[in-house]
C-alpha cells in the first residue's frame, strides 16, 4: 500500500506519504486556494522525484480540507495524476466516531480527525490543543466521541493583527522572550503575544477541567505547538503527528468497511 494523506489547513497544506509500515516522507505547501490540480502535480512530481518516488507509486489517498473551494482541484490531482479515487474527509470518508454537539455537520473535519488520531494513541478523556491559523481546543470523550471545544484566533493572526491595526507597531518574529516585561517595544510584542497565549491556554485548560469535572490528558499538535514546550506544565504531551495519524486511522476504517 502506497498512501498520499494531503491535510489541507487554511495557512499550510502537509503532503506525507505512508508505505503500509511508517510515513516515509512529508512536505509543506502553503495553502492557495486558486491552486489548479496541474500545479499541485508539477510541484508534488518534483518532490516525490527527490524521495526516489513518483506519483504513479500510489494506489491511495485521503484528504483533509478546512478550505472548500479546493477540494475539487485536490480530488483532480488524486484522479488524474495518481489514478486513484480519493476519500475525502467529510464527503465519502466513515470517521467512526460520534460527534456530540448541537450541529455534527458544522464540526471542521481537521479538528475530527485530530479527536480520532488522540485517541488511537492516548486513553481516557482529552483536550486537544492545535496551534495553527486558528488555536482549537476539542474535547474528546474515552469513547473517542468529539463533544465540542472552543475556538481563538491563532498566535501569527494576533501577530499580524496588531502590525496591521497599529501604524507605529512592526512584524516581528514569535518567540519565547526571556523577560515578561518588555524594555522596547519588540520585546514588548514578543511578550504579549508569546506569555499572552501561555495565559490562554492555561486559563482554558483549567476553565475546560473544571467544567468537565474528570481527569484530562493534554494534548497539543500544530505548527507552531512546539513554540509553547517548556513554557507551561498545563500542557501533557507534544504531538505533531496527531493529525496525520488520524488520517491512517480513518483510511484503515474505511478499508475494513468496504
Amino acid at each position: 500500500m502506497m498512501l498520499l494523506a494531503i491535510e489541507q489547513g487554511n495557512t499550510n497544506t502537509l503532503f506525507a506519504v505512508h508505505d503500509g509500515e511508517r510515513w516515509t516522507a512529508q512536505w509543506r505547501a502553503a495553502t492557495e486556494s486558486s491552486r489548479t490540480a496541474d500545479e499541485y502535480a508539477v510541484w508534488l512530481s518534483q518532490l516525490l522525484n527527490m524521495a526516489g518516488l513518483q506519483l504513479g507509486v500510489f494506489n491511495a489517498c485521503i484528504i483533509s480540507s478546512v478550505v472548500p473551494q479546493s477540494i475539487f482541484n485536490l480530488r483532480n490531482l488524486a484522479r488524474r495524476y495518481l489514478h486513484v479515487e480519493p476519500l475525502v474527509i467529510g464527503e465519502n470518508a466513515e470517521l467512526g466516531i460520534a460527534v456530540r454537539i448541537d450541529k455534527p455537520s458544522e464540526a471542521g473535519a481537521d479538528r475530527l480527525v485530530n479527536a480520532i488520531g488522540a485517541h488511537v494513541a492516548y486513553e481516557g478523556a482529552l483536550i486537544v490543543i492545535d496551534s495553527g491559523t486558528a488555536t482549537t481546543f476539542d474535547v474528546v470523550a474515552p469513547d473517542g466521541a468529539f463533544e465540542g471545544g472552543v475556538i481563538a484566533p491563532g498566535i501569527n493572526l494576533s501577530m499580524e493583527a496588531l502590525h496591521n491595526a497599529a501604524a507605529k507597531l512592526p512584524r516581528v518574529a514569535i518567540q519565547k522572550p526571556q523577560r515578561v516585561v518588555g524594555t522596547d517595544t519588540v520585546g514588548a510584542m514578543q511578550s504579549g503575544v508569546f506569555w499572552g497565549y501561555i495565559a490562554l491556554i492555561e486559563g482554558l485548560i483549567s476553565r475546560i477541567k473544571a467544567e468537565q469535572a474528570r481527569p484530562m490528558t493534554v494534548v497539543a499538535t500544530g505548527g507552531v505547538a512546539s513554540l509553547f514546550h517548556g513554557a507551561t506544565t498545563s500542557i501533557d504531551r507534544f504531538d505533531p503527528d496527531l493529525t496525520i495519524r488520524g488520517m491512517l486511522e480513518i483510511w484503515r476504517r474505511n478499508q475494513k468497511a468496504s
